[in-house]
């Protein structure tokens, strides 16, 4: 006489089985680590220097724009890299200047798609215009040379 499993008991064997596999498979997908932002003050007088410095800190916490951007990188992509779009800024839209196609990205993210990519890039609503002005300014400086300061008008505004 052959011995038969049990159909329970094969059914757990199965769901316990493939619990295993994505919990294993889970633990190889590289994670990003995002932590609390830190509330930066933002003065009226601070030099383009200091916004680069601002802006960088904003876009790895804050902005949360390195959970989809990279810079550096290559392959397959969430969002484009960001590597040297202070220079390439000026020439994704005809007739926009790189300080005006920064901002329109920030303000209006879906109004230029990079080809090859899908719209959907959120900008935190909590994001101040200051705080969007010192973004700018480390963009600009990633390939090119800031030119923004804290009383520069992008033509946009969030009303706060």
């Amino acid at each position: 006489m052959k011995f038969q499993l049990p159909v329970t008991v094969k059914i757990g064997a199965l769901l316990l089985g493939t619990t295993a596999m994505y919990t294993y498979i889970g633990q190889l997908v590289p994670q990003k680590e995002v932590q609390a932002p830190v509330v930066i003050e933002l003065a009226e007088d601070l030099s383009t220097g200091e916004m680069v410095d601002i802006g960088r800190e904003i876009f790895r916490g804050k902005g949360l724009c390195s959970t989809c951007h990279t810079i550096g990188k290559s392959g397959a992509l969430r969002f484009p890299d960001l590597d040297g779009i202070g220079t390439r800024a000026s020439t994704q839209v005809e007739n926009l200047s790189e300080l005006e196609y920064l901002a329109q990205s920030l303000y209006e993210p879906d109004a230029f798609v990079v080809p090859g990519f899908n719209p959907g890039m959120k900008v935190p609503k909590d994001l101040s215009d200051q705080e969007i002005l010192a973004v700018i300014a480390y963009l600009q400086s990633l390939g090119g040379t800031p030119s923004v300061t804290m009383q520069t008008d992008v033509g946009y505004s969030r009303g706060g």
